[in-house]
């Protein structure tokens, strides 16, 4: 528990990589898929802190321990005209909940999106995720009813990929 630890948010590190590779792969366990959670250290460190970054995140940490953490990119909002923040994983370890870490690091993202401009906070929740349903309401947030998230991945994604043909932001036209 975090009673008596003290408790921060801040920006994950490069030192922090292996302990938020730890916690996503604990929240894959939480969310009954611990064999689909293939994230290695590698990998994260060079999503967050590569030459160009297209992955966030912020750590919670007790007593100098990280804890738990919230990954996130930008989105864009056609309608709106403005970015947004999609929260891809927010997690915090069972011993630490109810302490005010998850709220900590949404109310850390929604200062981003304040500060930046950006129009929006979202994320997707399991559906028989109850406990974390009800957090999310007593913060504000709601449901996209009607919206349905989509995925293609694995031999559908290779086979759609296949049909399209060279990327043209790729190919090289030659003028004559």
């Amino acid at each position: 528990m975090t009673e008596g630890g003290v408790a921060a948010v801040r920006p994950v590190a490069p030192g922090d990589v292996a302990a938020v590779v730890g916690l996503v792969h604990e929240l894959a366990a939480y969310e009954r898929e611990p064999d689909s959670c293939l994230l290695t250290a590698e990998q994260l460190t060079a999503a967050l802190f590569g030459p160009s970054p297209a992955l966030f995140g912020h750590v919670a940490e007790v007593d100098g321990r990280v804890v738990g953490c919230a990954l996130w990119f930008l989105n864009f909002s056609t309608w709106r005209g403005v970015h947004g923040v999609y929260l891809e994983d927010l997690y915090v370890q069972p011993a630490h909940r109810g302490a005010g870490l998850g709220r900590a690091l949404l109310a850390t993202l929604a200062g981003v999106c304040a500060e930046r401009g950006y129009g929006r906070l979202e994320w997707s929740v399991l559906d028989w995720n109850a406990p974390s349903i009800a957090f999310y309401r007593g913060l504000g947030a709601y449901p996209m009813d009607g919206w349905s998230t989509f995925r293609l991945d694995g031999d559908a994604l290779t086979a759609l990929g296949r049909r399209a043909g060279p990327d043209p932001s790729t190919t090289r036209a030659t003028a004559r």
